[in-house]
């Protein structure tokens, strides 16, 4: 399929737009198109390339004022049937007769996005118009049930029974904000940005939720759901000539322009040298010990995020002071015992943003502890200079990772579009400025050696007037005793009803029970589009698998295009491995590559890792043998990505940690222990919340 549009003077003419400014896209390949739909005011982007994964997201800039999670509601119940496709639950249906690759929605601090992807044209349209069916005429006018589902509600089937508060965004938020890690990013959020949108919680504070009127949550829908406060994306190699006439007769030109005012301000500076201080507690169980639970949080302001290099060096800081191996602000705070981990970094994607460094599992008295190692080995680094060999490693790795494009099970379209409006939602005239990721990675090498990285560490936070230290400590039972409260409250508000109150919330809980249990009818269901046998090409993808013999071990390979990149996956066959053993087998993977070699430390391993390849790392698969379906191999594997000249540099590499890696080290050995069983502890819990979730919406 070729390609329909490179520029905009290959667009055909329409009237119904105006061409704001257009760009090509070097590092993406791809011509981007800035125009604003005349009659509404809708803001559009066209990236028109060879990609057959087309993506389309309509973007709104949604900046809560309060902590009623009222964009999280909206982003839920606008999914839940509208003025076409009436049905209660549309998408179910039509995932159903659907090829999509991309089907989500997404609330952030000032935005919400509705992004859908696929590879085939009939079901891109489908998509389309289903969502902006959603956005721009959503059933929630119509059912109020709606909101009472997906939002908050009080239920009580009879007049006897005990007053409770229901509600999916609720009880999701009340399982996502009790964990401590969700807590101490809270308290960071409200304390250093206290007089802007970011300091409010944009999916919900279960104490505020139930604040939340309906008509409020609906004049928010109509104040910031309008094609003037839009950003709407279509991405890929599609006929563009034909979605945007579609999308001005079917949706945008039933909008006239208004000023939705949902301009995101500015924090005003404390003014002060010394870190604003807040103390707050979060639950453990009733009987847990409380000795060495506290977290801690240091973070300070580090400007606008228009300045994009500023914003990309922050991001590359992040990974040399935090992330990486050694790196000396998390491995200053292991060595002095505070705390057994250490995450944080530089927070994005709002117009302005901050950068953290948090701890779990501290001792309640070494706050001061904390701030002053965080400070003084910041100090060091700015004195002494940061290692120009982690700079340009972390500047590596960023570049082979953009240059793959590989972005899991999202479409690339989403990504370059969530970074797009990294710039594009606070300036106009900004839409394209994160798109040059490549000119930025070469300035940034450039700015090695000067001083550039010392300085922004000075300035925004050394020198800092705009900083905070949060302590967050354990309180036994604190969840069992807000939940008694909150049932003292309710059994209180119900006493002050009237009869006529009561049977008002029976009768609505009736209603929405009726609701939800309702089927939808033929004609609902017809309505919602499928894909028909006829709209899916016979053609199928190649499937490239070639079997070769090299230096005696048996090969697979793949010739496939991939930018210059290798692959390269080595196993070996572990099946006698005693069963002993096996447990240790996953815990090996996070160990190689972490620990010094008999040529390295693994400082120094892990930043020439980075230098040169895009990753190299271990683990333990399971493979199902073929045409069995109740045998399995174990393996050991290597696992690396490299470009073409360093395939050399990644064996004899992967040779040294395989056959002189240190086990010695019992030090390091507990940190990494100590890393991995957080992690898992971390999965465990969202694996749970995201069960009970599951529950919930059963339910």
């Amino acid at each position: 399929m070729a390609i329909n549009i490179k520029s905009s003077r290959e667009l055909a003419p329409n009237p119904a737009y105006e061409l704001m400014y257009e760009e090509y896209l070097e590092d993406i390949k791809s011509s981007g198109i800035i125009l604003r739909h005349k009659k509404s005011g809708a803001r559009v982007c066209i990236m028109s390339n060879d990609d057959e994964n087309k993506m389309f997201c309509a973007a709104f800039r949604t900046p809560p004022e309060n902590s009623t999670g009222v964009p999280h509601i909206i982003e839920h119940t606008v999914l839940c049937g509208s003025k076409n496709y009436p049905s209660r639950d549309p998408f179910m249906q039509l995932a159903k007769g659907s090829l999509n690759t991309f089907l989500n929605a997404m609330t952030y601090a000032d935005k919400t996005l509705y992004p859908v992807a696929s590879c085939n044209d009939k079901d891109f349209n489908n998509l389309m118009h289903v969502y902006m069916d959603a956005v721009f005429y959503p059933n929630i006018y119509k059912y109020r049930q709606i909101f009472m589902q997906e939002g908050w509600h009080y239920e009580m089937e009879n007049a006897d029974d005990e007053l409770t508060i229901n509600g999916v965004v609720y009880s999701e938020m009340k399982g996502a904000t009790s964990s401590p890690e969700s807590a101490i990013w809270d308290a960071l959020g409200k304390a250093i940005y206290p007089d802007t949108t970011y300091g409010v919680n944009s999916g919900g504070d279960p104490k505020v939720i139930p604040e939340l009127t309906y008509e409020y949550y609906l004049d928010f829908h109509r104040r910031f759901y309008h094609p003037s406060n839009s950003y709407i994306f279509v991405y890929g190699n599609c006929d563009m000539d034909e979605r945007l006439a579609w999308m001005d007769e079917n949706y945008l030109s039933a909008f006239d322009e208004i000023t939705p005012n949902s301009e995101v301000s500015l924090q005003k500076h404390f003014g002060s040298a010394e870190p604003k201080r807040i103390t707050q507690k979060y639950s453990i169980g009733a009987t847990d010990d409380t000795e060495g639970k506290a977290y801690f949080a240091f973070a300070a302001l580090c400007g606008s995020n228009l300045d994009i290099l500023d914003c990309r060096a922050w991001g590359i800081l992040s990974d040399v002071l935090i992330y990486s191996p050694g790196a000396p602000v998390k491995q200053a705070l292991l060595d002095a015992g505070i705390g057994q981990d250490v995450f944080g970094g530089y927070d994005t994607h709002m117009i302005e943003d901050d950068f953290s460094v948090i701890v779990k599992n501290a001792k309640a008295e070494d706050l001061d502890r904390f701030y002053s190692i965080v400070i003084d080995t910041l100090k060091k680094q700015v004195e002494e200079g940061i290692s120009e060999k982690a700079l340009l490693a972390c500047i590596n790795r960023d570049e082979f990772y953009f240059r793959e494009a590989d972005y899991g099970g999202s479409p690339r379209g989403l990504d370059y579009a969530i970074n797009m409006l990294q710039s594009w939602l606070y300036d106009d005239k900004a839409a394209f400025d994160y798109m040059h990721f490549l000119a930025d990675c070469e300035e940034l090498k450039k700015r090695i050696g000067t001083g550039y990285y010392e300085n922004l560490i000075r300035k925004y936070i050394l020198e800092s007037d705009h900083c905070v230290l949060i302590e967050s400590l354990p309180e036994p039972g604190l969840v069992e005793k807000e939940n008694e409260e909150l049932k003292a409250q309710l059994a209180a508000y119900k006493a002050s009803l009237t009869k006529e109150e009561i049977d008002h919330i029976v009768e609505e809980t009736r209603l929405l029970r009726a609701y939800q249990e309702h089927e939808p009818t033929e004609e609902e269901l017809n309505c919602i589009p499928s894909l028909k046998r006829t709209d899916i090409p016979r053609e199928t993808v190649p499937f490239y698998n070639e079997e070769r013999t090299v230096g005696g071990a048996k090969t697979v390979y793949h010739d496939i295009e991939t930018n210059g990149i290798t692959y390269l996956n080595v196993l070996f066959d572990i099946e006698g491995l005693p069963k002993e053993y096996i447990p240790y087998v996953g815990l090996l993977g996070a160990i190689l590559g972490n620990v010094d070699t008999a040529d390295h430390s693994y400082a120094d391993l892990v930043m020439d890792i980075k230098l040169n390849t895009g990753s190299l790392h271990f683990g333990a698969p399971t493979y199902r043998m073929y045409g069995k379906q109740d045998e399995f191999r174990p393996m050991y594997g290597l696992y690396t990505k490299m470009l073409a000249d360093k395939v050399g540099f990644a064996l004899d590499t992967a040779a040294e940690i395989i056959a002189s890696s240190k086990f010695e080290d019992t030090k390091r050995l507990r940190e990494i222990i100590g890393e991995v069983n957080q992690l898992l502890s971390e999965q465990s819990m969202r694996m749970a919340q995201k069960a009970e979730n599951v529950e919930l919406v059963r339910e």
